[in-house]
């Protein structure tokens, strides 16, 4: 072998090694679907959603009534925040109800089932008693209670079947006798149908569906066989079809179901200007309290249409974020009966996951032209004290059932103040510790946990 030019042997090269290849890169859609996959996992997650979302509902409604109602107040010479103060009122009512429904033990809530549901047949028979019960819109479902303050029984009626059926139902599962179609269809089915009687005398149809959806559902979760399910839902649309079919005003409301003009005697105007206020409203509507159709136009702006208002002021993006959060609250109302163990938290979780998904959708069906307008308000959204205690006492409920599931429990019990001493003992001359959000790193955490 030649040398080189300085006498030595030339140095041989090693043969190049190729290149390991890299760690592949991960799709950031799938890395982002993982993250949320661990995020909807983690035990606490329910008692988030429900908790942030009805606090959310909550507010952007109070803001709402004040800009729909305005008008309202102000063409009845009252003060342009009269509505507002009742409904800011009735929501720090129902948030001390919240509270103490949250931190209520289910026994406690069980042992309560009986008394709710006779205070409300109580009083939603009063409601026909000439002189106290009072006629609002046509309906005779409403008692004076002193002052501008009026009281709808019905809407207590809700909390109390839902209360009462989980009950009666838990308990006849313990014994094991869901089994027998009778002792699944009584007491409950003829108890439901005696609220329904109650309701539909003052002729609040509306409140019917509601209460017969939470019935449904109630049997749903129970269990019921196809054909006894399919034979309470056959009578009660018989029923319904009758109700509607004996009233006028009940079939103007079913005609105008897609109606683009107001028609003749402008039977379908409230319908028609609801659509109008969506239209109108762009994607980013016109901007909070500029709304043309509250101005007298639209009819119960600030009730059973304040949806309409949202999407005019507010536009696409804030009709879609109220649709989403009540899509959250659903979810998480789901996932609490679907985890649990104790069947009372399992027929009561989805009894008001049910009333308030149904509700929701009422009102907003009928807003967008979907659904003939039944009269019923939007949940913890529109304007009205009756509706917002029951309901938000109800949301308490679910955040009791939501901390209570034994994965959530163990992790509220590892979460620490973020100021103040640490638990345990320490040296009296040990160094002062606070506590902060970061965890130890030898602490034992449980998957899925933050």
């Amino acid at each position: 072998m030649p040398g080189s030019r300085t006498g030595r042997p030339p140095v041989r090269r090693a043969a190049e090694r190729p290149a390991a290849p890299g760690p592949a890169r991960e799709n950031p859609l799938l890395r982002l679907h993982a993250r949320a996959r661990r995020a909807w996992d983690r035990p606490l997650t329910a008692y988030y959603l429900i908790l942030g979302g009805s606090a959310l509902i909550t507010v952007l409604g109070l803001v709402m009534v004040y800009s729909a109602s305005q008008i309202t107040a102000l063409q009845l010479s009252l003060p342009g925040s009269y509505f507002f103060r009742k409904q800011f009122l009735a929501a720090l009512i129902g948030g001390a109800l919240l509270l103490a429904a949250s931190r209520m033990p289910v026994k406690l809530h069980r042992a309560l089932a009986y008394p709710i549901l006779a205070g409300a047949v109580f009083l939603m028979a009063l409601v026909q008693v000439p002189g106290i019960g009072m006629s609002v819109n046509g309906n005779q479902n409403w008692i004076s209670i002193g002052g501008p303050f009026q009281l709808q029984p019905s809407e207590f009626g809700k909390l109390a079947l839902v209360l009462w059926g989980a009950d009666l139902l838990a308990r006849k599962q313990d014994r094991r006798l869901l089994a027998q179609w009778k002792h699944m269809l009584v007491p409950l089915v003829p108890a439901a149908f005696m609220l329904l009687g109650l309701i539909m005398l003052g002729g609040d149809m509306g409140t019917a569906i509601i209460l017969t959806a939470i019935l449904f559902g109630l049997l749903w979760l129970a269990g019921a066989p196809t054909r006894l399910f399919a034979g309470v839902l056959s009578i009660a649309a018989l029923l319904g079809v009758i109700l509607i079919k004996t009233s006028a005003n009940r079939m103007a409301r079913l005609a105008c179901i897609g109606a683009t003009d107001p028609g003749p005697n402008d039977t379908c105007w409230q319908a028609v200007h609801g659509i109008y206020a969506l239209a109108s409203g762009g994607l980013f509507g016109s901007g909070l309290g500029a709304s043309v159709e509250k101005w007298g136009q639209l009819p119960e702006a600030h009730t059973d249409f304040i949806f309409a208002v949202t999407g005019e002021e507010l536009g696409l993006a804030g009709t879609l974020s109220v649709l989403a959060l009540f899509a959250a609250l659903g979810y998480a109302g789901i996932r609490v009966a679907g985890r649990t163990e104790d069947p009372f938290v399992r027929y009561a979780a989805g009894g008001v996951t049910t009333w308030i998904t149904a509700q929701a959708v009422i009102n907003i069906g009928a807003v967008l032209g979907l659904l003939p307008i039944a009269g019923v308000p939007l949940p913890l959204f529109s304007y009205g004290g009756s509706a917002l205690l029951p309901t938000m006492f109800a949301i308490g409920l679910l955040i009791a059932f939501a901390r209570d599931e034994p994965a959530a429990r163990a992790a509220l019990a590892m979460r620490q103040p973020r100021f103040g001493k640490k638990r345990g003992a320490r040296g009296p001359r040990g160094p002062r510790r606070w506590n902060t959000m970061r965890r130890r790193t030898s602490a034992v955490r449980t998957s899925g946990e933050r």
